[in-house]
């Protein structure tokens, strides 16, 4: 039977789904609240640069991938008006109804399922844009999810990718004692959740670095990629558009 990574742990590919979803069921209650503590709130900065490379406009239709708590869904919706539509996705349930309860408190309603990346139930070309934040690392075929990503895009759709990536290399020793050291501590002391975190840690190490992750996207239907470092590279946005 085949075998991935989870972390450093090599584990079959089958089990992979299983392990993330016990990770993602541990830390949903406190997610929001780590990220503003683990990224000293660049995550808000990161996701609002997102938001403003999407350029989306009144009508068009966005697919929010590993969605999670809600944030980029929220702000596509401001985007695309009553006349376009946000669908928000996870394949973490717990995640996934606590995004939508964030949303329903804002006063926004919008169409939330369970899916999986690699198996996307939705149409052939037919979003204008998608994107997945903080999500790609943790899929078992990155290759599939990215190709499925590409299939129901239209044509000269694009995808959005943030995802941790590899720091500039003068930060490395130090963002590697805060990410083995701190974190996990950080973790157990919020969330009370240390190996979730350690995991976090290693699952970026684990990922593609952005000249790989240009790649791939590339081998999987994107005919034009970039990507922008953020916060010299802890964090790259990718952006693939579609042939």
């Amino acid at each position: 039977m085949a075998s991935t990574h989870f972390g450093y742990t090599t584990v079959e590919e089958t089990e992979k789904a299983r392990h993330v979803r016990g990770v993602f069921d541990s830390v949903a209650p406190k997610y929001d609240l780590m990220n503003d503590l683990m990224s000293m709130g660049l995550h808000r900065a990161w996701k609002a640069f997102t938001v403003a490379v999407a350029n989306l406009r009144e009508g068009d239709q966005v697919l929010d991938i590993a969605g999670g708590t809600g944030d980029l869904a929220l702000a596509f919706s401001k985007k695309v008006g009553h006349s376009g539509q946000v669908v928000h996705t996870d394949i973490n349930e717990a995640m996934l109804r606590t995004g939508r309860n964030r949303l329903l408190d804002a006063g926004v309603v919008l169409p939330t399922l369970v899916c999986d990346a690699e198996k996307l139930p939705f149409a052939s070309n037919h979003f204008d844009l998608v994107s997945v934040a903080f999500g790609l690392r943790n899929m078992t075929h990155k290759g599939l999810a990215l190709a499925e990503m590409n299939r129901v895009l239209k044509p000269g759709g694009r995808l959005l990718v943030l995802e941790f990536s590899k720091v500039a290399a003068p930060l490395e020793k130090l963002y590697d004692w805060y990410s083995f050291k701190v974190l996990p501590k950080l973790g157990q002391w919020v969330a009370g959740d240390d190996a979730s975190y350690r995991y976090l840690a290693e699952s970026i190490r684990m990922h593609p670095d952005q000249e790989a992750l240009k790649t791939l996207m590339q081998e999987n239907g994107f005919g034009h990629v970039d990507y922008h470092n953020l916060s010299a590279g802890v964090v790259a946005l990718h952006v693939g558009i579609k042939c």
